[in-house]
């Protein structure tokens, strides 16, 4: 007699692991705050200096952008109300897809609902079973379950080690894979550091692969006119830039050839099967691109307060990454210490989350500071006391 599922106990495994979660210190929760304005939150009633943002620019507040989407949203409703290829490419959509591949100097750029699902949906388009994709070992995880989807063969080259990319690539072109895949970002979103793109792009042409760069974390903020890491270079087969970080709004785009948007308009699943970005937002993200290319002094600025936090936390004995990117990620290592640390600055008025495993390898538990253009000195000089006081406890 086949044995049937217990009914009483089909949750148990969800009990199990959240209780797990738990006694790792790793269990996750949903605290909601109001953004008071574009470095400052409220929380449970306490005004905190937000320092965990990726509004690197401080463009979700700015009147000009917010006008811009109500003007849309007056023109054109509160929704898209189909997918791309149904009556959901409204004139608003193409013109922005034109607008993104000129500033980025590239020929053709596609808008896609999230960095997630572009990333989740493109790369199983791109490869399959007879393919190899290599990737860096610190990829985001919407990449790597994008990677895990395509059912590809895979393997990860040491973080931001070229030399290993080159002895990878060595061995796989004997291997007689039908195409390979590189896969990494400019700007990683856990570490701040930065990848070398030129020497992508010529390991890329020198072996023959298809180039995938996200660069959603230098989007706004690196490159001429903060158009970002890949702006202005060729040899990358798709770039993928998102709006929900320096750009201040919402959903992604990638920047690629004529030829790859027509395959990926008729092959890729999460472009042609889901609603298309609303009015609102696209009018948030046009008039964003206006403003941004005007913004080099307060990029000049942002990156001078990166190089300023992370000195001054060196010499105060912290465990800093070398980051060159507003994200300056603060090694504490254990959990627990990291959700103690992260509570103390709450406490005293400064929001910035602990980050915990999985999302980074066990035992780098961190506070993960993010730096807006906004930040005042007296906004980071506070920030350093409150750490210096608690490093001498």
């Amino acid at each position: 007699m086949i044995s049937g599922i217990n009914n009483d106990n089909d949750l148990e495994f969800i009990e199990r692991e959240l209780q797990e979660r738990e006694k790792s210190n790793n269990l996750r929760q949903l605290n909601s705050v109001y953004p008071k304005d574009a470095v400052t939150v409220i929380k449970n009633g306490k005004s905190l200096i937000n320092f965990s943002s990726n509004d690197y620019l401080g463009l979700s507040k700015h009147p000009k952008i917010i006008a811009a989407s109500q003007d849309y949203l007056n023109q054109y409703g509160t929704g898209s109300t189909a997918s791309r290829l149904v009556t959901g490419t409204y004139d608003i959509h193409e013109k922005l897809e034109q607008k993104l591949a000129k500033l980025c100097g590239k020929e053709s750029a596609l808008l896609f609902n999230t960095g997630f699902q572009a990333n989740t949906t493109i790369i199983p388009t791109l490869v399959n079973q007879q393919s190899l994709i290599l990737c860096d070992r610190l990829i985001h995880s919407s990449l790597l379950q994008g990677i895990l989807l395509s059912k590809a063969q895979w393997k990860r080259y040491k973080h931001n080690d070229l030399n290993h990319l080159d002895k990878l690539l060595q061995k796989a072109i004997l291997q007689g894979y039908n195409r390979i895949l590189i896969v990494t970002e400019t700007v990683f979103s856990m570490e701040g550091d930065r990848s070398d793109v030129d020497a992508l792009i010529q390991l890329s042409q020198q072996y023959n692969t298809l180039l995938y760069l996200d660069d959603a974390h230098a989007l706004g903020i690196m490159g001429e006119k903060g158009m970002g890491l890949t702006a202005n270079k060729s040899g990358i087969d798709i770039s993928l830039g998102t709006f929900g970080k320096a750009i201040g709004s919402f959903g992604a785009f990638i920047t690629t050839s004529k030829l790859m948007r027509d395959y990926l308009i008729n092959c890729c699943p999460g472009f042609i099967y889901t609603t298309a970005l609303p009015p609102a937002v696209i009018g948030s993200i046009d008039a964003a691109f206006d403003i941004i290319p005007r913004l080099d002094q307060e990029r000049k600025y942002l990156l001078q307060q990166v190089n300023y936090v992370q000195n001054k936390l060196k010499n105060l004995g912290y465990q800093v990454l070398n980051s060159n990117s507003p994200i300056i990620p603060v090694i504490i290592g254990d959990e627990m210490q990291a959700l103690n640390l992260s509570q103390y600055l709450e406490k005293n008025g400064i929001l910035a989350t602990a980050i915990r495993p999985p999302t980074v390898p066990k035992n780098t538990a961190r506070i993960r500071l993010v730096l807006s253009s906004q930040h005042q000195p007296e906004h980071i000089n506070y920030l350093i006391d409150l750490l210096q006081q608690y490093h001498e406890f």
